[in-house]
């Protein structure tokens, strides 16, 4: 399962542009329907396509990184597929701190 397009990649800054930013952009969330996992992703690595940097709420919420790959092939409890929440417009990251997303 392709979670993102090669267009929707090249249009997310790369890796490590936004690490000095004060309060970055989430500009893509994908999440499990059958748990209360998020990925917001605020960059993405140009030269491999699948390394990206965010925040993560699950068990705790953190920044860090994921792979597309392996979140492609990751079931939720219930053995659903996580998902791109299309409805989610980019949303600064204290935002999404703060559950406002």
């Amino acid at each position: 399962m392709t979670l993102l397009t090669n267009e929707e990649i090249g249009q997310l800054p790369d890796l490590y542009s936004t690490e000095n930013a004060e309060d970055p952009m989430c500009k893509i969330k994908f999440f499990t329907p059958d748990s209360s996992w998020s990925w917001f992703v605020t960059e993405i690595s140009h030269s491999d396509k699948v390394t990206c940097f965010g925040y993560v709420v699950g068990q705790e919420s953190e920044l860090g990184y994921f792979n597309l790959d392996e979140l492609s092939n990751v079931k939720g409890p219930l053995g659903l597929n996580i998902e791109r929440d299309k409805s989610f417009t980019p949303t600064l990251l204290s935002e999404v701190k703060r559950g406002n997303q």
